[in-house]
């Protein structure tokens, strides 16, 4: 097998940028660098145990490449991703860069839905007055973002991971206070879920339902009193939206009173929420 072999076969699934992907497989399992084998795509590979050979099977089945190579880079760290979260994504760099800029010293804040806990780690690695709490629904999921702030050189002191249902009624109660509220939440409706991506499909259902109208989590977050009264004054909520979205959290959050930003991302799409309770203005 060589590199243009797997370009080849990955290209005939219909894999976009399949070059590089096959660049970075036969760099994982092999342990070749990228300049060597762009200098010679015919090169034989070396696959004794025949694991670059299963991961090629996979990622014509459509297995996503991150969980094949097992971590992925976001921000400024890397990250082990597995199917017990959701691939981190560029476009969610932009809530941990707006957090960065705007959040005050000494700032604590709790991100809720964390899964890998990219959000949490990058933010408090960009910023060391910073504290946290995040938050997921799932064990196994909290136990990959637990690795994750571990091996980014986040402790436990300044972050606490909790096993939560964002959905609870009590959720925060004991939580204590923050300066913010962050979270990218399941935002996609049922209906849509299934015209995906066929690489979405092995990625956890419930990191991305937001249920019928993909605007459960904003609906219980937004109006829910324990949500509100958990942030301190000048405090906000940051949320990741999908980009047909700003409309309903406009709406939302005039419902409950706020002030509500909308940011674009880097492709001009509707993005990012910032909404400012009254109280805390």
């Amino acid at each position: 097998m060589t590199l243009q072999d797997i370009t080849a076969r990955l290209a005939a699934a219909g894999i976009d940028n399949a070059y590089h992907e096959a660049l970075l497989l036969a760099e994982h399992f092999c342990g070749l660098s990228p300049s060597l084998l762009r200098r010679d795509s015919h090169l034989p590979l070396t696959d004794s145990a025949g694991a670059l050979s299963r991961a090629v099977d996979k990622r014509i089945e459509r297995f996503p490449l991150q969980y094949l190579l097992g971590t992925w880079s976001f921000w400024r760290q890397e990250y082990e991703v597995s199917p017990d979260c959701l691939i981190p994504r560029p476009d969610t760099e932009l809530l941990v860069e707006y957090a960065a800029k705007h959040l005050p010293r000494g700032a604590r804040f709790i991100d809720l839905c964390t899964g890998s806990g990219c959000i949490a780690v990058s933010l408090l690695c960009e910023r060391p007055d910073l504290s946290g709490v995040a938050v997921d629904l799932f064990e196994n999921t909290l136990a990959l973002a637990q690795r994750n702030a571990r091996r980014n050189g986040i402790d436990e002191d300044r972050l606490r991971l909790v096993r939560g249902d964002v959905l609870d009624g009590n959720f925060m109660t004991e939580l204590g206070t923050f300066d913010a509220i962050l979270s990218n939440p399941p935002y996609i409706t049922p209906a849509v879920i299934d015209t995906l991506a066929p690489e979405l499909t092995y990625e956890p259902r419930a990191a991305l339902d937001g249920g019928e109208d993909g605007l459960i989590f904003y609906r219980r977050m937004i109006l829910g009193s324990d949500y509100r009264t958990a942030l301190n004054g000048g405090g906000c909520f940051i949320f990741e939206m999908g980009y047909d979205q700003g409309d309903a959290l406009r709406a939302l959050a005039a419902e409950a009173g706020d002030t509500c930003t909308v940011h674009r991302d880097l492709g001009g799409q509707e993005r990012m929420a910032v909404l400012t309770p009254p109280h805390t203005l």
